[in-house]
């Protein structure tokens, strides 16, 4: 397992963490992405401490706090050879401070979650997404507090824009607060829209990327091919719900250079768009899932092997969009905005 530095931190972390959206279901939406009950996930748990991926990821609301219990049980008696990273601010009921990154509700939720996880401590600490009634002081001053009191190792946030982090970042160094090393968010071959503005601030900043959805919400898994959607997994069962909308003929597109790149270099589909994003810039983890112990092997063998420069650069001119302004106009002058160009 190579191991790499999570952003301006002294923490090492594997290049690989588990995220365990599909632990537990429970509920309509989870139901979709999987229903991995408390065996089957001590033996997922197992096979990625015997590969050497020691960091899983997840966050309270995964099936309404179900995954963080059935991750603690996996853990039991395992908590020192593990990373835990769990996440706050969506709604975990109907009250008005159930919900948000109020010191308030971040204190209760941080609390809650160490209750599920059974430890005394979290070792990341994601906001799940940015909270713009609450103050970002108070947010910080919060969460501050949770690192001082050993409760939290370290502070990510996760799905914010670039002015949202920047904003995050600039804070903490006024007030001396704790900051913000990673950023978590949705990044792939069929979603590079990251590379605009999240990950300039990353580079600039010395924040570390962990990707979230990095086989494209299902669509990157070689199940999809040009002519014959596949009748099982993620997609069929509407486990893309809530992801961006993509159209049918680039995927295809990107899937026939995958399927190309794989019958070069003997790997699958989706082994292929992990190593890609494993060469990205900022990037130190990919958060994949699995519904099966099959789904998990497949996933492990996105390591230990590079792409070829040429084989980058196929799958670079393939997934390449124009971006939105005023990216698009900065790469008219990238001779004055090196970056600008996802680089």
């Amino acid at each position: 397992m190579e191991y790499r530095q999570l952003g301006r931190s002294g923490l090492q972390v594997p290049v690989l963490s588990f995220g365990t959206g599909t632990f537990g279901g429970g509920n309509e939406f989870f139901d979709k992405w999987g229903a991995v009950n408390e065996q089957a996930a001590r033996r997922q748990i197992d096979m990625c401490l015997d590969a050497g991926l020691n960091f899983f990821d997840t966050a309270d609301v995964y099936s309404a706090g179900l995954a963080e219990t059935i991750l603690g049980a996996g853990l039991k008696g395992k908590r020192n050879k593990a990373l835990i990273s769990t996440k706050a601010t969506f709604a975990m009921g109907d009250g008005p401070n159930e919900k948000g990154s109020s010191r308030y509700h971040l204190i209760e939720a941080a609390e809650a979650s160490l209750k599920r996880l059974g430890t005394d401590h979290i070792d990341i600490y994601f906001m799940h997404g940015f909270d713009a009634l609450t103050p970002v002081e108070e947010t910080l001053s919060a969460l501050d507090n949770l690192v001082t009191s050993g409760k939290v190792r370290y502070i990510g946030c996760s799905n914010f824009s670039g002015w949202h982090a920047m904003k995050s970042l600039a804070i903490s160094e006024k007030y001396g607060l704790a900051r913000y090393v990673v950023y978590q968010g949705y990044y792939s071959l069929i979603g590079r829209d990251y590379e605009e503005e999240i990950m300039p601030l990353c580079i600039d900043q010395g924040v570390g990327t962990m990707v979230w959805s990095p086989l494209g919400w299902g669509r990157l898994t070689g199940k999809i091919r040009r002519g014959a959607k596949d009748q099982s997994g993620r997609i069929a069962s509407g486990g893309a719900e809530g992801g961006p909308p993509v159209d049918d003929a680039f995927v295809y597109d990107v899937v026939d250079v995958l399927d190309a790149i794989a019958k070069e270099t003997g790997k699958t589909v989706a082994q292929i768009a992990l190593n890609w994003l494993l060469q990205r810039p900022t990037v130190c983890n990919i958060v994949m899932g699995a519904r099966n112990e099959e789904q998990l092997k497949q996933n492990l063998g996105a390591i230990g092997w590079k792409l070829s420069a040429e084989q980058i650069a196929k799958l670079d001119a393939v997934t390449e969009k124009t971006p939105v302004y005023p990216y698009w106009h900065q790469r008219d002058f990238v001779a004055r905005n090196p970056r600008a160009v996802g680089k």
